[in-house]
């Protein structure tokens, strides 16, 4: 492990400082704390030099006032569920979490709105709504862990975003302390509001780079009262790519359309023996919500329907609760089924146009087989948002090399098939090396341009989204350039 003596640029003097701000106890300097905020839902790991862990807008930004005088680099954290190494410190600094600020401030009915800090939880939020027969749509599948300020700073989306949207589309307003400890209030519980550049939406999907989100006014929606659930499994993943198109073209929005692939079918077969046919190319969860049973019945009745129209080999439709967990309790299992296979998972996330998903997933099989990992493609088949999982071991020799390489062709292969690097889990430290390709040089340096605007000393979240690799490396260092605890860097 890295030594912390001897590598905090912090003096005694600005812990203090620290310290009279958030109290004695919410100043994190000893080596177990350290370790507890230096790595985040990746396998990547680096010590901050101090963890700070704030109760107010007011504590945040006195310390960012510090951090400014100082020049220390600042890290906004969540719950550390970031899959692209989003909330590690990389190189040290104030590693600032926002976990304790974590109440629901109010449910505002009469206007449909939440105003919550950022350390709230986003299924704490949504069953708090819920008990008033409200909606707050958008469900990472870290919803149990995730915080609701890094659903925001990340745009999150989720299994029900085809119908509902992601994070953005519920955003109303924001309360955010910028680098030098002023304090921006954007927004606020408004349903329409076009005055002047829309900032709110400019912080959302930002990643901590531009300033630190510390109150969220959220828009929340009526309650749908049933849902209704349906599996269909395919020989062929271009019957299944079908089905997704003619469902949507048929006129129905479904809240969800889940795909797994050969892959990853059998893996969780291997991990629960539930009977799934390991011959299938595809499985699809499709989910309809309404306002009564007999709105969502009829609707995932029509898609069961439209699954055999185009060779579905099972079709299996839920009849009452306890049959709908059971249908998504393959989906559900597999994370832990990955695991079974190898310790170490790289989760990755792409989005390509929704007729292409067959080609992605035909193109990491090609990658799984010359690269020799094997790769496990799940998602949301209805928006083309696929979460390719490279499963490998790290203690092996020459495997993060194989790891980078093969991450490195999944986003050329999503980016030739006409999509992006990333739905909802951001680009963090992984995907940094990557954006110009995905963007071209002039968004990124305008995107460069509105950093130095919000943080012209660029203290927050560094070393995150932007290249930083030296002319004439290769993008696929991306991985051998981070940090881990032991001094040594991956592969």
């Amino acid at each position: 492990m890295r030594a912390t003596e001897g590598r905090s640029r912090l003096s005694s003097a600005v812990l203090n400082e620290f310290a009279r701000i958030v109290g004695v106890e919410h100043v994190h300097a000893d080596s177990a704390g350290l370790i507890a905020y230096s790595l985040d839902g990746t396998f990547v790991q680096d010590l901050p030099d101090v963890a700070l862990t704030p109760g107010t807008t007011e504590e945040v930004a006195a310390i960012l006032r510090v951090c400014d005088r100082e020049n220390l680099p600042v890290v906004p954290r969540g719950a550390g569920t970031s899959l692209a190494g989003g909330a590690i410190p990389i190189d040290g600094g104030v590693l600032l979490s926002l976990a304790r600020m974590n109440r629901i401030i109010e449910i505002d009915t009469a206007n449909a709105v939440a105003v919550v800090q950022p350390g709230v939880v986003t299924g704490d939020l949504q069953r708090a709504v819920e008990r008033l027969g409200l909606f707050y749509p958008p469900d990472p599948a870290s919803l149990q862990q995730s915080t609701i300020g890094g659903n925001v700073a990340c745009n999150a989306g989720g299994p029900r975003c085809l119908k509902y949207g992601v994070t953005k589309d519920y955003v109303l307003g924001l309360t955010v302390v910028l680098a030098d400890g002023r304090v921006l209030r954007l927004g606020g519980k408004l349903a329409k509001n076009v005055t002047g550049y829309q900032l709110v939406q400019l912080f959302v999907g930002s990643e901590g780079t531009l300033g630190v989100i510390t109150e969220i006014v959220l828009r929340l929606i009526p309650l749908p009262r049933e849902r209704s659930t349906a599996a269909a499994y395919f020989a062929r993943l271009e019957d299944a790519s079908e089905t997704v198109a003619a469902i949507i073209a048929g006129g129905i929005l479904p809240v969800t359309i889940e795909m797994m692939d050969h892959t990853t079918i059998n893996v969780v077969e291997d991990y629960l023996n539930l009977g799934l046919p390991r011959e299938a190319e595809a499985l699809l969860i499709l989910e309809q919500d309404g306002a009564d049973s007999d709105t969502a019945a009829r609707d995932v009745e029509a898609m069961a329907a439209i699954c055999r129209q185009h060779g579905a080999l099972r079709v299996e439709v839920a009849r009452d609760a306890a049959a709908r967990d059971a249908l998504w309790r393959a989906r559900r299992a597999v994370s832990g089924a990955l695991g079974r296979v190898r310790p170490n998972k790289l989760g990755e996330d792409v989005v390509v146009p929704r007729s292409a998903v067959p080609e992605m997933v035909r193109q990491v099989r090609r990658i799984s087989a010359e690269i020799g990992l094997p790769i496990a493609v799940f998602g949301h088949a209805g928006d083309g948002n696929l979460h390719p999982n490279i499963l490998f071991d790290r203690r092996l020799p020459g495997e993060l090399e194989r790891v980078e390489r093969a991450a490195a062709a999944i986003f050329r292969a999503a980016l030739e098939l006409g999509g992006t690097l990333s739905g909802e889990h951001g680009i963090g430290s992984l995907k940094r090396e990557f954006l110009v390709e995905d963007l071209g040089p002039d968004a990124v340096a305008l995107m460069r341009g509105i950093k130095q605007v919000f943080d012209p000393k660029g203290l927050l979240n560094p070393h995150k989204m932007f290249p930083e690799r030296t002319s004439g490396s290769a993008p696929e260092d991306f991985l051998r350039v981070l940090p881990t605890l032991d001094g040594q860097t991956p592969g």
